[in-house]
């Protein structure tokens, strides 16, 4: 990981609030914070999520910070999207994360998915012209969107306006979270410095 100094960043995690993979939040919520950075995590409501292990044991349960509906997205550096198979498929029909994830792209703001996560791109229509990684299963789903499905650990890539960072699984997060860092590092001292 990184030793990066992430003070003044603010980070935005989004997601369901059952199924999300318990590391895919966790770890790097807790990395973040770590660095200095604020992360909110915003559920679909305020009821605490319910996070999974392999996509069938109990994890930890984490209290939301936000709802979907009441995030202000122009506040944040950086947009996290967690996998988690129910997580990320439930979280692609919440009309406010798909329009949360097209403001940031929009803005060029950073997004980082991993896992499951890019679905949430894909039906945004953000993968078009950009390369990157995801759980095996949606290689079929990116090429269709129009992007480029690799794999490897974690790719970065700067196509289309935005940094888009991608990881395929729980086991990449040491690489995802290095990568995080230098999208947040490269954004200077935040969006709320002054």
């Amino acid at each position: 990981m990184s030793d990066a100094d992430l003070s003044g960043r603010r980070v935005l995690a989004v997601v369901t609030n059952y199924g999300v993979e318990q590391d895919e939040l966790v770890v790097p919520v807790e990395h973040l914070r770590g660095a200095g950075a604020t992360v909110d995590v915003a559920a679909v409501d305020d009821a605490p999520i319910e996070t999974l292990v392999g996509d069938k044991d109990p994890g930890r349960t984490v209290q939301p910070t936000l709802t979907l509906g009441t995030v202000d997205p122009d506040a944040y550096d950086l947009l996290l999207i967690p996998g988690g198979t129910l997580n990320a498929d439930s979280l692609r029909l919440q009309d406010e994360a798909v329009s949360m994830v097209k403001t940031f792209a929009s803005s060029g703001r950073p997004v980082a998915a991993i896992c499951h996560g890019p679905w949430l791109l894909v039906e945004a229509g953000l993968v078009g012209g950009k390369r990157l990684t995801s759980y095996p299963s949606l290689t079929t789903d990116v090429r269709n969107a129009g992007g480029t499905w690799v794999d490897a650990e974690v790719v970065s890539d700067d196509a289309a306006g935005f940094t888009l960072v991608t990881s395929r699984t729980p086991e990449d997060l040491d690489a995802f979270l290095r990568e995080v860092d230098a999208a947040l590092v490269s954004r200077g001292a935040g969006v709320l410095a002054s």
